[in-house]
């Protein structure tokens, strides 16, 4: 599946119609798929870019580049919607967030909060477990390190 635009924006870039899409998506997958209520939106939507696939008006797949710490940055609430996760745009949306994050911050080190059972598919890009597994609001989490050099 290639017919769709890639697009690339800080919070403030966002039209309100896809802030309002993106929102949308990102409480479909975290909150009612994985039946999981907490703050999915929350403060590090301010400071963040938006990587996303569309189609039209729809969102097909999204992640998300925000400070870590003072270290680290990070990718988050990476995302397919269900109705195109037969497409593998999972490792496309995370290699063109990856590829975003390393042109716009060369010298940070990446580090990612991945849920469990994601972790061979991280460690494929090369990102390493540097904990245990920890819950993060009930799920299976650990923290995974990508070296950016």
């Amino acid at each position: 599946m290639n017919n769709y635009e890639t697009v690339i924006k800080a919070s403030d870039q966002l039209s309100a119609q896809e802030l309002i899409n993106l929102l949308k998506a990102r409480t479909k997958v975290f909150v009612v798929e994985q039946n999981c209520p907490y703050q999915e939106v929350d403060d590090k939507d301010n400071d963040a870019v938006h990587v996303f696939f569309k189609k039209g008006n729809q969102i097909l797949a999204y992640a998300r580049i925000v400070p870590f710490d003072q270290t680290y940055m990070s990718v988050g609430r990476v995302l397919v919607v269900k109705e195109f996760r037969q497409h593998k745009l999972g490792r496309q949306i995370f290699a063109a967030a990856i590829n975003e994050l390393t042109q716009r911050f060369p010298n940070k080190d990446i580090k990612i909060q991945a849920q469990s059972y994601l972790k061979n598919f991280y460690s494929s890009f090369g990102f390493k477990a540097v904990s245990d597994l920890y819950l993060e609001d009930g799920i299976s989490h650990v923290d995974m390190v990508l070296q950016n050099q």
